[in-house]
């Protein structure tokens, strides 16, 4: 039988090898129809472009990583970030677009996916709801409430123009060949993203709370023993989710500048996308990471081709690539394995 380490690396292996694929079938058309060459195409604009689009995409996943490691499944990210972009751009214009104004958006549409969040883990944890059930719910609420305000706010599903994050530019380090300005002319959103990554893996990997964080949704039982209170553990990791998912949602709509509360409204599926990155990186944050640049490259790509040479991709075809991603890695390769107590209801001891 193999070892775990030998399936990790064919995984990633695999997992690389259909991401090289899937993007080779996105860019060679293009760059061929545009007659230039790969780097006139992905140049620094396209990296910024890349990663503002990564920002919801990668903090849904790795959002959606901590609740579930503590054994709660939240498949509301979508949800959450529906009411993070509606919550931001609803308090930017009841502000003014000011340079406060956007802090303080920002910091309601956290305080908005969080508090839905908390709604959320009592009614799983505490009336030990069916979680998939209450997540279809949290979205489906979302999906209708968002637009709903909207026409309320400003009489159409649509928010007017009210204001977006402008580039900050690191001295020293944008001076950088191509690294600088590509990684370090960004918004606001996108360098939180960078700094989330490292931390959201340290917090997971080596640290306390980590460890109960994993034992919770691994072994609830042997946790509460141990006198950890699983209920509490559970909480953070789900409450841990709804402040990824503010962010997120947030940093999509500051960086839009706008609320598009039509079809998927603004966030498009990102949520649902950001619970294929975890999967396909088997609920490590760096690889979800990963996954979801690559996700939010070919957004960005669609519109770096158009730009450069008019040329247009399909948008019906690069939303299904995420999925059939995930169905080719976990179909043949099967590596993610899910927390062993993920969805189970565990009652104390005490």
């Amino acid at each position: 039988m193999d070892n775990p380490a030998r399936i990790d690396r064919r995984a990633g292996l695999a997992g690389g090898a259909v991401i090289a694929v899937l993007f080779l079938v996105i860019l060679v058309p293009g760059v061929r129809q545009l007659g230039v060459g790969v780097l006139s195409v992905l140049d620094a604009s396209y990296v910024r472009s890349a990663l503002r689009l990564t920002v919801p995409i990668a903090f849904a996943g790795m959002g959606g990583i901590f609740a579930e490691k503590s054994g709660v499944i939240n498949i509301g990210l979508e949800g959450l970030l529906i009411v993070a972009a509606f919550s931001a751009i609803a308090v930017l214009w009841w502000l003014g677009g000011t340079t406060g104004a956007l802090a303080l958006a920002f910091l309601a549409a956290v305080l908005a996916s969080t508090a839905i969040a908390l709604l959320f883990a009592v009614v799983c944890i505490d009336f030990k709801a069916d979680q998939i059930i209450a997540g279809l719910a949290v979205w489906l609420i979302a999906l209708g409430f968002a637009p709903f305000g909207s026409i309320i706010i400003w009489e159409t599903v649509n928010s007017p123009s009210v204001g977006t994050f402008d580039p900050l530019a690191l001295p020293v380090l944008v001076e950088i060949p191509f690294l600088g300005p590509a990684l370090f002319r960004s918004t606001p959103p996108v360098y939180l993203l960078l700094l989330a990554v490292p931390f959201s893996w340290y917090l997971l990997n080596r640290t306390t709370f980590g460890k109960h964080l994993q034992a919770s949704g691994e072994d609830p039982k042997t946790l509460d023993t141990a006198g950890i209170s699983v209920r509490k553990v559970r909480y953070a990791g789900v409450l841990i989710s709804g402040v990824y998912c503010g962010l997120g949602g947030a940093g999509l709509a500051l960086n839009a500048g706008q609320f598009i509360g039509g079809g998927e409204t603004i966030t498009a599926g990102r949520g649902w996308i950001g619970i294929t990155t975890y999967l396909l990186a088997n609920y490590n944050p760096v690889g979800a990471f990963g996954a979801s640049v690559f996700f939010a490259g070919l957004d960005a790509l669609q519109l770096q081709l158009q730009r450069v040479g008019g040329v247009e991709i399909s948008s019906t075809l690069v939303g299904i690539l995420p999925y059939v991603a995930v169905l080719v890695i976990l179909g043949f390769v099967g590596k993610t394995r899910m927390p062993g107590a993920a969805g189970e209801h565990y009652e104390s001891e005490d």
